[in-house]
């Protein structure tokens, strides 16, 4: 990582990031330093938040990333996905194993403390989940601001989400559906570097796939492994890495992983086994013979893209005293 942040490529990419975000945000409502005069101090403090957390449970980080992202796909980047509540989107399935809620709602504390009413949950859980990406050794990246808080969190609406089987087509027709295409969809899924999968999620890959035996994508030297830590009719809510060798790292290892059949989920693993986006997973390894892409530029790109879908600005939303809660 040092090497890429003295590489004055890296800076012209990084350059050209940021005028292409302010492009794609300025319609949006958002901006760069919205909080500049009304809260100041407000993304020094989202910061300092995860940053505390984090030093006492690192598992913060992957599942403040999660969040954001299921939160953006469902009803928009609103923080609908923190309300309390029977039938919201925290009770459905896919939410039910983030972590990091916490996270949020001291953050959100803080800054009600210091600027009453004016920080959005919205923005506390964007800024969270870049500061997590960065604490994990990956790109610090400029974030635009000014969303507002949705009031609607419907647990039925999260069928939108990708699943852990869903083939290729299917998720880059749920990407194009915000507007973002197969590059960022690779790019997003990238994010699996950091961060555990229960056993449950997976291990039906292990035993009686096909023919009574495993999933023929997962590396054979590689089966005995997941058995011994996933076994059979074992302890289904027990975690292991998404990226195998480097879960607590954000880096190019989930990639290569893919690359050679130790993709934990099915629907990582189809990013190599399907053509479309094994080029992708090519360029961001910097594969011979590929135009090389830089996963950590390409993928604060990606998320810039991600945090403004269905955005709420001005009287489309409100701004919440308690995140958990609607006003």
């Amino acid at each position: 990582m040092k090497d890429a942040y003295t590489n004055p490529r890296f800076f012209l990419a990084m350059t050209f990031m940021l005028a292409m975000a302010a492009a794609l945000v300025q319609a949006q409502g958002t901006r760069v330093g919205f909080y500049a005069r009304t809260c100041p101090r407000a993304e020094s403090i989202v910061r300092s938040t995860v940053q505390s957390h984090f030093r006492s449970n690192p598992n913060i980080a992957p599942g403040l990333l999660r969040m954001h992202f299921h939160d953006c796909f469902v009803q928009g980047c609103d923080a609908s996905i923190l309300i309390d509540g029977p039938n919201t989107e925290k009770t459905a399935p896919p939410n039910r194993l983030l972590r990091g809620y916490e996270v949020i709602d001291d953050a959100k504390t803080q800054l009600e403390a210091t600027c009453p009413g004016v920080v959005s949950c919205a923005d506390i859980l964007t800024l969270a989940a870049r500061d997590s990406v960065f604490l994990t050794r990956g790109i610090n990246w400029v974030v635009p601001t000014g969303r507002r808080d949705g009031r609607v969190s419907l647990a039925s609406d999260t069928t939108i989400l990708p699943g852990f089987r869903e083939s290729i087509d299917s998720q880059k027709q749920k990407f194009a559906a915000f507007g973002l295409n197969t590059q960022d969809l690779v790019a997003l899924v990238g994010g699996h570097t950091i961060g555990t999968s229960a056993c449950q999620l997976f291990s039906y890959r292990l035993y009686n796939f096909t023919n009574g035996g495993p999933d023929p994508t997962v590396n054979s030297a590689f089966v005995p492994q997941l058995q011994a830590l996933c076994p059979q009719n074992g302890d289904g809510s027990r975690r292991i890495d998404l990226d195998t060798g480097s879960g607590n790292r954000f880096d190019t290892s989930f990639f290569d992983n893919l690359r050679n059949g130790r993709g934990i989920l099915e629907s990582d693993q189809k990013l190599w086994t399907d053509p479309s986006t094994r080029t992708f997973v090519q360029r961001f390894l910097g594969e011979r013979g590929s135009r090389p892409l830089n996963f950590n530029v390409e993928f604060a790109r990606s998320m810039v893209k991600m945090s403004n879908i269905g955005v709420k600005t001005g009287t489309n939303g409100e701004i919440r005293r308690i995140c958990s809660a609607i006003n």
